[in-house]
């Protein structure tokens, strides 16, 4: 789960992360309403950023600067609505329905901080670079060398040489220095407490007063451990995310939508990553992941035709199932009661393997719906091959 900017600092300050100040607004008075307290407060120049789910909305005209409260209004009056184009955000862009209002600081260097897990090396990693303000992956491309890397062994955790190691490796010396060090150290320990996929702040910005603070910050939760943050899961952004996949939450599905042709249910995330792999083979492409999970059940099917349906692209739908925890037969009576109850107006087959197989296949061939059955995952993809020259041909 994406966190906005604004709730990203709000997690961050929680552990001693020094942070730009900034107040979130939903509305141009409360832009100009949080500007004038920061006025107060002494700032004398601010920043209006948007607050979507994505980089780069620097570039694409979401972040501008204001040198009075009524530029503030200016800004915030042209921002709030708009559908913000990045390079993340596709060529429809986002809506953006937050602005945050931040002092300006004044910048005397610019650096790179972030911590996330090495999946290769099974371990936390941080890195930083001297090149903040940049794009990453346009560091990692061009110069990796100016990415410095610290790997954190997760059977003695982080320890304080490393933060000290970073900090000098930046360049950050006296006073600087030692604040630098607390920075990463905080930084770390949020991630590590809030069970964070990715937590980057960039830029980390030392001032010309001789702080270091940080300027942006992007926090990625895991979704497995929200459960274990009720706080933090009720920072979800329902408006930032794809409405179907917000909907097969709700039945407890893990959907993901893609740009392919081919609607495929399957059980389990392996099997789900597998089908896919034979959809592209079989010449087709899948048009999105969903687990169902290994309890699927006639509801939970039902909700899965109903969302792959909702994709206009899809030409074609695979059921792929293993029964283990769940029985085949239990979950062909489900495909076909869900068949009966949605309307399906393409293609559909269905492939069952495992405990109560033979059972299930009788079910969908007595069915009497216009349901495809296979054994083989060959046999499936050669089926689902047709089906999308069919639908081609019919187009």
């Amino acid at each position: 789960m994406k966190l906005h900017e604004y709730q990203a600092k709000e997690v961050l300050e929680q552990y001693g992360v020094p942070v730009q100040r900034g107040i979130v607004a939903t509305t141009v008075d409360e832009a100009v309403e949080a500007a004038r307290k920061l006025e107060q407060e002494g700032a004398t120049l601010f920043v209006v950023k948007a607050q979507i789910h994505a980089g780069g909305r620097g570039k694409g005209g979401g972040v501008k600067l204001a040198r009075s409260v009524d530029e503030v209004r200016e800004r915030a009056q042209a921002m709030l609505g708009m559908m913000l184009k990045t390079h993340q955000t596709g060529p429809e862009g986002q809506k953006v329905r937050a602005v945050l209002i931040a002092e300006a600081v004044d910048i005397a260097k610019e650096f790179y901080v972030a911590v996330t897990l090495d999946r290769q090396k099974s371990m936390n990693v941080i890195m930083a670079s001297t090149e903040g303000g940049v794009e990453i992956e346009k560091v990692a491309e061009e110069t990796p060398e100016k990415i410095l890397k610290v790997w954190v062994d997760p059977s003695v955790g982080f320890r304080p040489f490393q933060a000290r190691q970073l900090a000098f490796g930046l360049g950050f010396e006296g006073e600087a220095f030692k604040k630098a060090v607390t920075f990463i150290t905080n930084l770390y320990r949020a991630y590590e407490a809030t069970d964070s996929s990715i937590a980057e702040v960039n830029p980390l910005v030392l001032t010309e007063q001789g702080d270091v603070i940080g300027v942006d910050a992007k926090i990625n939760l895991d979704s497995n451990a929200l459960y274990r943050h009720a706080d933090l899961s009720a920072m979800r952004d329902v408006y930032e995310e794809d409405p179907l996949e917000v909907e097969a939450s709700e039945y407890g599905l893990n959907y993901v939508k893609l740009d392919g042709n081919v609607g495929c249910m399957v059980n389990g995330a392996g099997l789900a990553m597998a089908t896919m792999d034979i959809i592209k083979l079989a010449g087709g492409e899948p048009a999105n992941f969903l687990d169902v999970g290994g309890g699927a059940s006639a509801e939970t099917v039902e909700a899965g035709f109903r969302i792959i349906l909702k994709d206009p692209n899809v030409k074609a739908i695979l059921v792929n199932i293993f029964g283990g925890i769940v029985r085949c037969d239990r979950v062909a009576t489900g495909v076909v009661e869900a068949a009966r109850k949605v309307e399906i107006n393409v293609p559909l087959i269905v492939r069952l393997q495992g405990t109560n197989a033979q059972e299930g296949m009788e079910i969908l061939r007595n069915s009497g719906l216009e349901i495809e059955s296979a054994i083989l995952l060959k046999e499936a993809a050669e089926k689902v091959t047709r089906a999308l020259k069919g639908a081609t041909v019919a187009g």
